[in-house]
């Protein structure tokens, strides 16, 4: 197994980015100022580790910038993700990672020749497609647990009800509205 060895900045920007990410799951769903805050960071931060590659020339700066490019998406769909809070931008929060790594991996393949540059690139492109055939299959396994759940809860309910039916008055409607809170009906 080969080891990948990392520029200071990369590692820098690393950190950055994990920070990034880190914080930016822990924000409330819908919570615009904090999707705002790290979309603005992730720029800033892009925005100084572009500004690295600079130093850098040949494929070594593109690497470096599509890194940073990389790091920079991530960190924006994540945000989006957690403030939209729905298995779709979840899943297009990964699909969007997926491409941005997929970006990297082919511009590390650019140092190789030959052969093993064709199988770096389809290494690449395998990973790109696994990674968005698990995004599907999670979301749609999270569509179709929300809709079971529902679905349950419905059933649950109606059971609920028709013993409220056996009771009259305010019995009957106390046990009514306990019902519907309790299913959220």
């Amino acid at each position: 197994m080969r080891t990948i060895k990392f520029s200071p900045v990369m590692r820098a920007l690393a950190v950055c980015v994990g920070t990034l990410a880190f914080t930016s799951g822990s924000y409330a769903a819908g919570d615009k100022a904090a999707y705002e805050s790290a979309k603005a960071s992730a720029k800033s931060t892009y925005e100084a580790a572009k500004t690295n590659c600079d130093a850098m020339n040949g494929n070594a700066k593109d690497i470096c910038v599509a890194e940073a490019k990389a790091a920079r998406t991530k960190t924006e769909v994540d945000a989006e993700a957690a403030y939209k809070d729905t298995p779709k931008a979840r899943e297009h929060a990964i699909n969007e990672t997926a491409e941005a790594d997929y970006k990297v991996a082919k511009e590390r393949c650019d140092d190789k020749t030959g052969n093993d540059k064709d199988v770096c690139v389809k290494v690449a492109k395998a990973a790109l497609v696994k990674a968005k055939a698990d995004a599907k299959v999670t979301r749609v396994s999270t569509n179709a647990k929300m809709d079971a759940s529902k679905d349950k809860r419905e059933a649950e309910y109606k059971v609920a009800a028709e013993k409220c039916d056996a009771m009259t008055g305010d019995a009957k409607s106390a046990c009514v509205k306990a019902a519907k809170a309790k299913y959220g009906m």
